[in-house]
């Protein structure tokens, strides 16, 4: 992860926490989830931040976990959602979990945050950790042209979709599409890639 985007969301864990689940619901990542995943598949969410995914996941019948590489985030994940589980883990590497561990694996709007030449093995990490048959979702916020920092310091990395289908050949594509978050309003690219058995 982008050490000055780490720090941000450290910094201000709460303040982004209070206004990811004052957003309007993410009615359009539902559907999806609920159209492709595997229906009550152990599930990780990959930058789960203040855990509302997780949560959403939870209460729709999927074994979810939340996964994130911000203390202050995971801090907000685990007092707004008690009951649920948030571990400490870090793109690429995600140390701890094993290859073939998850059904599903989501990673909502994260790796734009990294460091374009870590987005590549990021991809195949996650891909990893998906099991035969599984379903891996990924989306970021597209930025045109060069690489740029927001008011916070957040890196927003600017890639071609290509430098993440790469990492997915041995995958069946479900869905490829660029739109608007229902959630951000914000330009985001997703895919849906299933892993072949």
């Amino acid at each position: 992860m982008d050490r000055a985007t780490l720090a941000a969301y450290d910094k201000q864990a709460a303040a982004f926490a209070l206004d990811w689940h004052e957003q309007p619901a993410p009615t359009d990542l539902h559907a999806i989830v609920t159209r492709f995943f595997v229906k009550g598949g152990a599930t990780a969410d990959i930058g789960c931040g203040s855990g509302r995914e997780v949560a959403w996941l939870s209460a729709n019948g999927f074994a979810a976990e939340g996964f994130d590489a911000s203390d202050g985030l995971l801090t907000e994940a685990r007092t707004r959602y008690p009951q649920l589980r948030f571990t400490h883990a870090e793109l690429p590497e995600l140390t701890g979990i094993a290859a073939g561990s998850f059904d599903n694996v989501l990673c909502e709007t994260v790796i734009m945050h990294l460091d374009p030449a870590l987005i590549a093995p990021s991809v195949r990490r996650m891909f990893e950790i998906t099991k035969l048959g599984g379903v891996l979702y990924l989306s970021w916020r597209v930025t045109d042209g060069a690489d740029l920092r927001d008011a916070h310091g957040r890196l927003y990395a600017s890639f071609d979709a290509a430098k993440v289908r790469a990492e997915l050949t041995a995958a069946e594509l479900l869905l490829d599409e660029e739109v608007v978050s229902a959630s951000s309003a914000k330009v985001i690219h997703r895919i849906v890639a299933r892993k072949g058995r």
